[in-house]
């Protein structure tokens, strides 16, 4: 097994360094189209390449991610990373065919009618459900989507459709937030917050254009930022930021990105936070603001090593960086978030690139190199200096599904907490995936938890030393949500989603965001056909 080379001052590579099949690849794949209307996916074109650039900017952003469609700023179509671990292995590893087991009972009434669904803004006391019969909703067929709910089960509390006309490419519905007792969802110049226990409308923002781009992150007091359009037509430019109260469905400040250089484009824009600072990442350049006034706090300078993108969180900022050398390489920093100050640098070799951060604190990066076709992932100590590499048998998806969040955060299946990363395996179709933790310390899997006979499950976020999953859906078998002990064994289950009318729904929604919060279960669509017809947005389950 060969090691890369390593730059000037680097610490040794530690031995298992992953050799892996490329880069991160755009694919074009949706899900079939199958009864339920729901389950409609829309298409995109195929991305061009990146347009030409100016001799001193370089051909590739130093995060090597590429940028999005002319016309649709931050929204390429869907892309998956499969990241294989271990040079000796070369396929998916073979589970055991374990399940669950005792994922738990309810004693809930079954017939007991709970689900709330409307086609338009404010739930009706009679709701309906398209069946795929053609009717529709609104017409005369009803839906209880927690008809026949077995024993154990817990229910659809709501669900939330939306109607609207668009381009043949479809509206983004790019952000999914839920604070306190409200959950607030995008849709093209909209925003919208819902009750969460009921789907009630509460509060609508609209802004003047399209919104391209949002993080997941809110301030402690619900507040966050959005990227729009500066106008309605296809060459717009993704440079407005407005600050949203979400808590109180308010607007705040909102102003233009300066453009920080003659080459500087608003191409890949994304946006990360952490306190009270929140960066405007794009193409080669980032400028941070402060959250809660709207002040420009610092920019990316002009020369040395130029950050493009921000990773950020828990009080930590990491930016990303092309270093103005004749190899273009890219160095890893440690910036303030107050002032953007270097504290420490980690320089990647030459070639490497930074695909994914999946944590800042501690830090772990995936590396990517298109010229040797190699992926690894490593974790960087306090000080900025490698302390271990991954290994592990197994084929591992991280999902970076780009539809809605193109950010060196965009993973949304990677999870860490303080000494743990955790990765579900890829698996085929109607094959079994798994969990499989790796122990940051030593770059070794502890442990593998397997998904069960057909099923795939999903890392959601760690807490209190336990590991959070969703078990997603099938067309015949609702969902789980299901808590992992820290030492890999036994799940609890802490939802059952119904398999009666609602798991073809819940298993056809487009690369959807999910969450699980306060008990209960939220999952969105990231992009609508926009035909004028009723389409799946939101979904809540809970007890």
């Amino acid at each position: 097994m060969t090691e890369p080379p390593q730059p000037p001052t680097q610490p040794p590579t530690p031995s298992g360094y992953g050799h892996l099949p490329g880069p991160p690849q755009q694919s074009y794949g949706y899900p079939q189209q199958g009864d339920n209307p729901y389950a409609a996916a829309p298409a995109h074109p195929q991305q061009p390449g990146y347009p030409p650039q100016p001799p001193t900017v370089p051909a590739y952003p130093a995060h090597g991610l590429q940028p999005p469609a002319p016309g649709t700023p931050g929204m390429p179509p869907k892309k998956k990373t499969t990241l294989l671990i271990a040079a000796c292995v070369a396929a998916a590893l073979v589970l055991g065919g374990a399940g669950y087991l005792a994922l738990g009972t309810g004693d809930e009434d079954p017939k007991e009618p709970v689900a709330q669904e409307s086609g338009d803004a404010k739930p009706s006391g009679s709701p309906s459900v398209d069946k795929g019969d053609g009717s529709g909703p609104g017409g005369n067929q009803q839906t209880d989507l927690n008809a026949g709910r077995k024993q154990g089960e817990d229910k659809v509390l709501w669900l939330k459709t939306t109607k609207v006309d668009g381009p043949g490419a479809g509206v983004a519905t790019h952000g999914q937030w839920v604070v306190g007792d409200t959950v607030a969802k995008t849709v093209g110049k909209t925003i919208k917050g819902y009750s969460v226990a009921d789907g009630k409308e509460k509060w609508t923002i609209t802004f003047p254009a399209d919104i391209c781009g949002v993080t997941k992150r809110t301030t402690d007091d619900g507040k966050t930022v959005v990227m729009y359009e500066d106008g309605p037509s296809e060459t717009a430019n993704c440079n407005q930021i407005r600050m949203v109260d979400l808590k109180a469905g308010k607007e705040g400040w909102s102003k233009e990105v300066p453009k920080e250089s003659a080459f500087d484009m608003f191409i890949d824009p994304s946006l990360a936070m952490t306190g009270d600072t929140v960066t405007v990442n794009r193409l080669t350049r980032a400028t941070a603001f402060r959250i809660s006034t709207g002040d420009k706090l610092f920019a990316s300078p002009s020369e040395g090593c130029v950050p493009g993108a921000y990773a950020a969180g828990n009080g930590k900022l990491i930016g990303v960086a092309t270093c103005n050398d004749t190899d273009m390489t890219v160095e890893v920093q440690d910036a303030d978030p107050l002032t953007g100050k270097k504290t420490w640098t980690y320089r990647l070799p030459k070639g490497w690139k930074v695909g994914r951060v999946y944590g800042v604190d501690p830090i772990v990066l995936h590396l990517t190199n298109a010229a040797t076709k190699e992926n690894s992932i490593v974790v960087l100590g306090p000080d900025g200096k490698q302390r271990t590499t991954l290994s592990g048998e197994g084929t591992f998806s991280t999902e970076c599904s780009v539809s809605h969040d193109d950010s060196l955060q965009g993973c949304a299946t990677a999870v860490v907490d303080a000494g743990t990363l955790y990765l579900p395996t890829k698996a085929g179709l109607g094959k079994a995936n798994e969990i499989v933790a790796f122990d940051l310390s030593t770059g070794k899997a502890k442990w593998r938890v397997p998904a069960g006979e057909g099923r795939t499950l999903e890392p959601l976020k760690a807490a209190n030393g336990q590991l959070i999953a969703y078990r997603k859906a099938e067309t015949n078998q609702g969902g789980e949500v299901v808590s992992i002990p820290a030492d890999g064994s036994t799940p609890t289950a802490l939802l059952r989603h119904p398999s009666g009318p609602s798991a073809p729904i819940e298993s056809s929604f487009y690369s959807p965001d999910v969450e699980y919060s306060d008990g209960r279960f939220f999952i969105s669509t990231t992009r609508l056909l926009a035909q004028d017809k009723d389409e799946k947005l939101l979904m809540v389950f809970g007890k």
